[in-house]
């Protein structure tokens, strides 16, 4: 496998994908110090109720956590401290725009190494109702009985 391709997941969003629908993904790098590219090597990170902002032409990263490196002197990072996502200029417009227009959010989907870079799959995501929420549940449950059902047809005795 090849640096570039060699994706290594740190840790993922799972909540996102119930709380909002997912309308786009947008790939970008993340800004970090030296005791935090180690705290994420080590998988130490949460992204549970972290969101992306833009401002003054640049995105930042907000609530995610990394924790301090064991390691690391006494002058370790701030666990929640915010960071700078790197994407392009025509990216930033493009998702400003979106985000002012329609009220969009900007989530972050999953954290991950590509090669020796730390990514963050971005997501522009709208909210959920609760009642979309529910029938989210129902389909799976409903998705679940038919692969039971068929699981067990397949067996003849």
């Amino acid at each position: 496998m090849s640096p570039e391709t060699d994706v290594r997941p740190v840790c993922t969003n799972r909540k996102a994908r119930y709380l909002y629908f997912i309308l786009e993904t947008v790939e970008a790098g993340i800004a970090l110090v030296g005791s935090e590219v180690k705290s994420l090597r080590a998988g130490a990170a949460n992204i549970r109720d972290s969101y992306a902002s833009v401002e003054r032409g640049e995105v930042f990263l907000h609530h995610m956590h990394i924790s301090p490196y064991e390691q690391a002197t006494h002058f370790g990072h701030d666990p929640l401290r915010t960071r700078k996502l790197l994407l392009n200029r025509s990216e930033i417009r493009r998702l400003t725009g979106k985000v002012n227009e329609r009220g969009l959010t900007v989530v972050p989907l999953s954290v991950y190494f590509k090669g020796k870079h730390a990514k963050v799959e971005l997501a522009l995501v709208k909210g959920k109702k609760q009642y979309d929420k529910r029938a989210a549940i129902a389909r799976r449950e409903q998705d679940r009985e038919i692969q039971r059902a068929v699981k067990g047809r397949g067996h003849v005795e």
